[in-house]
């Protein structure tokens, strides 16, 4: 459990994080994987894994040449970009290189992989856990400047509609 020292800490530096990005304009998480990749200089790949309820709905699996984001196909645009997010805000703040733990998700998930070539897996176990948790701040800090960073004023709901993952809206041509 966070002290409240530890909990302030985590906010500053969550919150500078945040701040210092580039972000897309308007926002899309794919395009901001894309970003992400060329800023780290190695790529990050999105993998679509049915997974089960005993398995987190997102993982990040970092090689020793590309980073891996593995995501549940079946869910809703509005979660599947909380992943994505989620997944990338691992990497911003470096969990990638802790230690590596037991990667029993992958074996589950991929059983044909080699532990060996995996270098580190992250996924969504206990959110009690220091790097969850600081990885789902960032990701609701990015997402929430993303939402406030709107493009103009009186389009905000089309950035709003764009992040909760409703299809956009082309205006319509007047007919001549």
């Amino acid at each position: 459990m966070l002290t409240d020292r530890s909990h302030r800490r985590l906010w500053r530096r969550a919150r500078a994080l945040s701040e210092g990005l580039e972000l897309p304009d308007p926002f899309d998480a794919e395009t901001f994987l894309t970003l992400l990749a060329e800023r780290r200089g190695r790529p990050i790949e999105v993998l679509p894994v049915a997974v089960d309820a005993a398995i987190p709905c997102g993982l990040l699996l970092t090689t020793d040449h590309a980073d891996y984001i593995l995501c549940t196909p079946g869910t809703s645009a509005l979660h599947r970009q909380h992943i994505l997010v989620h997944e990338a805000a691992h990497l911003l703040c470096g969990h990638d290189r802790m230690p590596t733990p037991e990667t029993s998700g992958v074996r589950a998930l991929l059983p044909g992989l080699s532990p060996d070539l995996v270098r580190r897996v992250l996924g969504r176990t206990v959110y009690a856990e220091p790097a969850e948790q600081e990885a789902e701040l960032l990701a609701s800090l990015i997402l929430h400047r993303a939402l406030r960073e709107g493009p103009a004023p009186g389009r905000d709901h089309e950035r709003a509609g764009t992040l909760v993952g409703a299809p956009s809206r082309r205006p319509e041509r007047s007919r001549v």
